[in-house]
């Protein structure tokens, strides 16, 4: 008997805004709060369903942690940056 397991929608979503946060500046600091909430509730889903999509829900928590460091980063040179600027 062949089973074919649908993938969660939202673990896809997370995997993808995961991904986007890394490469978008500055929005990808909301995008990787946003991809965050979706593999958490992802996760969530998974583990109540039997839909396939773990690995996307994991990798996208991944990928929007490491978005969001790297876009704290970024906001912050942005602001040193600024700030020395207008002082020179």
């Amino acid at each position: 008997m062949n089973q074919t397991h649908q993938t969660n929608s939202k673990s896809v979503i997370s995997f993808t805004l995961g991904i986007l946060s890394i490469l978008i500046p500055l929005i990808g600091l909301i995008l990787g709060i946003i991809g965050v909430v979706f593999s958490r509730k992802a996760a969530k889903d998974i583990a109540f369903s039997n839909e396939s999509g773990s690995g996307f829900a994991t990798a996208g928590l991944v990928c929007s942690v490491i978005g969001i460091i790297l876009q704290t980063f970024n906001v912050v040179a942005l602001f040193l940056f600024a700030s020395v600027t207008t002082i020179g």
